[in-house]
């Protein structure tokens, strides 16, 4: 089979197997889409807001607990190469 490209585009091809074996693959992964969505749909449904919610606070919590924050946010940095670029 070659690559896709625009040229064969069009599933109208010569050989009814191969084309039957497109369209097949085709709606494999749109079956597939639909079922994903189905799942992603049905995790936020099930999905406890607060625990997960208390889940961050507990990660930003441990965070802050072992790493030191750096000095500067950057922001004086920034500020700095701004006025450098504007002379």
């Amino acid at each position: 089979m070659e690559p896709f490209s625009d040229e064969s585009a069009d599933i109208s091809m010569s050989d009814p197997t191969e084309t039957e074996l497109i369209r097949r693959w085709i709606g494999c992964w749109q079956r597939a889409g639909e079922r994903m969505e189905e799942l992603r749909r049905e995790k936020l449904r099930n999905t406890d807001t607060q625990q997960s919610l208390m889940n961050l606070a507990d990660a930003y919590e441990s965070c802050r607990l072992h790493h030191r924050p750096l000095p500067s946010s950057g922001f004086v940095e920034q500020q700095r190469w701004f006025r450098r670029l504007k002379k």
